[in-house]
């Protein structure tokens, strides 16, 4: 069975085997993945390519273990807006795009407006150069924030299992 990713694709066996095996070590060759999903090099190239096209692949990074790069504090923020209309998200959304500590943003339902995921050096960093700038936004009226103990589960890896059935 193939799964629709586009107007103009669809995800096979081989592809998600490739995207399962990217997911991985995309550092990996052609040769090598070909090898892991019993395709040749060249095949794996096309399959990349137009995986890469159609926005499946956004893009390939190296991960960093935060800690030993010294960003060894990890807070997750709750973030509530003062009025909830269109100009004040968008105005939110803008702000907190130039905040390369905030490394995810999620609106969401519920209680909070957003929730941020942020990384710092230490908790006076923390404390002084983010949740003090976040204050500063106009249309924040609350931040909530818990910071993290220990990170018991931490993956970039998407569950294909279901994918290409």
């Amino acid at each position: 069975m193939k799964t629709q990713i586009n107007d103009d694709s669809l995800l096979d066996k081989y592809d998600v085997a490739l995207l399962s095996a990217l997911q991985q070590d995309a550092s990996a060759t052609h040769q090598q993945l070909g090898e892991l999903v019993h395709l040749s090099p060249s095949q794996v190239s096309r399959r990349i390519t137009r995986l890469q096209a159609s926005g499946i692949i956004r893009r390939t990074v190296a991960l960093l273990d935060p800690a030993r790069i010294g960003l060894g504090v990890r807070a997750i923020s709750y973030v509530t807006l003062a009025r909830h209309g269109e100009d004040e998200g968008a105005a939110f959304e803008q702000e907190i795009a130039a905040f390369p500590e905030v490394l995810e943003c999620f609106a969401v339902t519920g209680e909070s407006d957003y929730i941020l995921q942020i990384v710092a050096a230490s908790l006076n960093d923390l404390s002084e150069s983010v949740l003090r700038r976040l204050t500063r936004i106009k249309v924040v009226n609350n931040i909530r924030s818990n910071i993290v103990l220990q990170s018991i589960k931490s993956s970039t890896e998407l569950p294909l299992g279901q994918v290409g059935r």
